[in-house]
């Protein structure tokens, strides 16, 4: 199925927007170091794709990439894929706008799917070197604070966070700030991936044994008489086996919004609901976006 990637999240009149599992496609080249194949039952589930997503700054305005050396490295050496480093950002410098898009849980997970992510480990990286030499000598010290969190991209659910901060003693700048992203990022990198990887196996095993793992926020526009909004709540409610938690949270201007939990992965909710919609619509998939999905609602003509 075709990505669908929507920037906006205000919900237009005559428009579905559900919040759902992104459909994925791998992106070339991805430096495999794990096998993502599907597992037998009982086997530990795949490990997930991962992008680094790291804004790192030395002396407070240099561009670095110590913490995006020492993830990657640590992730290969856990065998966790990681996509194509360079790739990523050749991509990225050519639209500033994606990078900006990353500052928030919902704009990361937006563009990890875009690049074929299952999870996007973002986060900020700085060092500074203090006013003051120490004592007579030429030493300074230099202090590094490293922030991270990972982020699904199907639901933009954050499954880890950690921030660590560590202090070096050096001669020259570049050396000491270096050395001080590089430890704190050690420390950060050692308690954040074993909990990545956990929630990623938690919520991929609530998903896969029929647990109603994907947390969905659904808005339906075009629902312009009340007919409209009771055949598309019943039809919600109605599929037992499939949602759970179906709440209408409002309803104004032709726009109802519902949260729900589906058991099903988000593109087969979606063509569920467009090959079974409810009596007397007909629904149209508009665009799709971590965590949102944009449909529309036609009455269906006699």
């Amino acid at each position: 199925m075709q990505n669908y990637i929507c920037k906006s999240r205000k919900a237009l009149a005559g428009t579905v927007c559900i919040s759902l599992y992104l459909t994925t496609t791998a992106i070339s080249p991805l430096l495999m170091a794990g096998d993502t194949g599907k597992t037998e039952a009982g086997a530990p589930p795949p490990m997930p794709r991962v992008m680094l997503m790291v804004d790192e700054q030395s002396l407070g305005t240099i561009a670095t990439a110590e913490v995006e050396a020492l993830a990657y490295r640590k992730l290969m050496a856990l065998k966790v894929p990681v996509l194509d480093r360079d790739m990523v950002r050749a991509n990225i410098a050519r639209n500033q706008e994606m990078l900006r898009m990353a500052d928030d849980a919902r704009g990361a997970a937006v563009l990890g799917a875009h690049f074929g992510a299952d999870v996007v480990l973002v986060g900020e990286a700085v060092a500074k070197p203090s006013a003051r030499r120490i004592g007579d000598t030429n030493l300074r010290s230099y202090q590094a604070v490293v922030t991270l969190r990972a982020v699904r991209t199907d639901n933009a659910a954050v499954i880890a966070a950690d921030s660590k901060d560590a202090t070096q003693i050096g001669i020259e700048d570049a050396a000491g700030s270096a050395a001080a992203l590089r430890a704190a990022a050690e420390s950060v990198l050692d308690d954040i991936l074993p909990q990545m990887l956990a929630g990623w196996a938690q919520s991929t095993d609530a998903s896969e044994t029929g647990g109603f793992g994907h947390q969905i926020e659904l808005v339906v526009g075009g629902v312009d008489q009340v007919w409209k909004l009771r055949e598309i709540r019943q039809t919600l409610r109605g599929r037992e086996k499939d949602l759970a938690n179906v709440i209408q949270r409002g309803y104004a201007a032709g726009v109802a919004e519902f949260s729900i939990s589906s058991a099903l992965p988000p593109e087969e909710l979606a063509e569920t609901i467009v090959l079974e919609p409810p009596e007397g619509l007909q629904i149209q998939v508009l665009g799709i976006e971590a965590g949102r999905i944009q449909l529309r609602a036609v009455e269906r003509t006699r």
